[in-house]
């Protein structure tokens, strides 16, 4: 466990949630406040829950997208919404990337907001709320989030593999891209709770595979449950096309909840890297109690996300309000 890590031994009354996150959240956030919108743009945030709600209900699979999106842009330039523009060199154009959805219920809730609120809610607030509203949308914690980030200005493709993660990753190397972001080793184990919901590309897991002789894919992770496996390979043949994709977590897919770890616990987790966390001695007893309290994982929830969405925020003079989420201002 790194120092200052914040781990609760034993459950916090739910009533206690938002006085806890809230404590937390102003030793995390820098400049950013709750309710920063109060006076200058009373409905912002019932804009964004009510756009990804309704994104939601026409696309069941927007939630998963917007978790995702949230973390490809904050592990970059921090949080400040540099992989929503477009250009041949941008964060958005690289292959990592190219899979990432939600761009458009972002670029939507802006829409409005640009419209009730001209130059004053930033992409990158969009981004964090519309992520926290997804979860909460599909079971999970209701949490509050504090704002007042501003939109970043530098968006390069060369960025992007040095900072994010990779499904193939060790423990080590999760570590320490954790670390560099200034998240602990029980972020990287909750944080990865986000795979709770969602899906992945047959790319993404297919290195626990290979093909034998008879060219059919043979599992060659041993860590992976032997009855998992063989429906993931026919449910990702090698005849299959690129656009394929497979549920994160094959039990309660549009829920999130602890059933990622419980998958864990019975070595169903769809990438190495989920499978990581239960096979190293330093994330083992989290992913234990994690499968065994949902309670206690919504609220370390709570506490992991504030740090996720306040990595690099640019606040007061810094960045811009993007106009149009996909450029910068002129």
């Amino acid at each position: 466990m790194e120092k200052g890590a914040m781990v609760f031994p034993f459950p916090i009354a739910v009533s206690c949630l938002f006085i806890i996150v809230h404590i937390f959240a102003n030793s995390v956030s820098g400049s950013l406040v709750f309710n920063f919108y109060a006076a200058s743009c009373p409905t912002a945030e019932l804009i964004v829950r009510n756009t990804v709600s309704s994104s939601s209900s026409s696309d069941p699979s927007i939630p998963g997208k917007l978790l995702r999106l949230v973390f490809h842009d904050c592990f970059v330039e921090g949080c400040d919404a540099s992989l929503m523009l477009l250009g041949n060199n941008t964060e958005k154009s690289d292959p990592a990337n190219r899979s990432v959805g939600g761009f458009s219920v972002i670029e939507s809730a802006k829409r409005v907001l640009e419209f009730l609120c001209p130059g004053t809610v930033s992409c990158a607030d969009i981004i964090a709320l519309a992520a926290r509203d997804a979860v909460e949308i599909v079971g999970g914690p209701m949490i509050e989030i504090p704002t007042g980030r501003r939109d970043g200005m530098v968006s390069v493709a060369s960025n992007v593999r040095p900072n994010i993660l990779d499904t193939s990753f060790t423990m080590d190397e999760m570590i320490n891209r954790f670390s560099s972001k200034g998240l602990s080793l029980f972020d990287l184990v909750i944080l990865s709770g986000a795979h709770t919901i969602g899906a992945a590309h047959c790319s993404s897991f297919r290195d626990r595979f290979q093909e034998d002789s008879k060219g059919k894919l043979t599992l060659i992770d041993k860590t992976l449950d032997n009855t998992y496996a063989d429906e993931l390979m026919k449910e990702c043949p090698l005849s299959a096309s690129p656009s394929v994709t497979v549920n994160n977590d094959p039990e309660t897919s549009m829920v999130f909840d602890n059933q990622y770890y419980r998958n864990l616990l019975t070595n169903k987790g769809l990438f190495q890297s989920d499978s990581a966390l239960l096979s190293d001695n330093r994330t083992r007893k989290f992913v234990e109690d994690l499968a065994n309290d949902q309670e206690f994982f919504f609220e370390s929830w709570g506490q992991s996300f504030l740090k996720l969405t306040s990595i690099g925020v640019k606040t007061g003079d810094e960045g811009e309000i993007r106009s149009s989420c996909a450029s910068i201002n002129a």
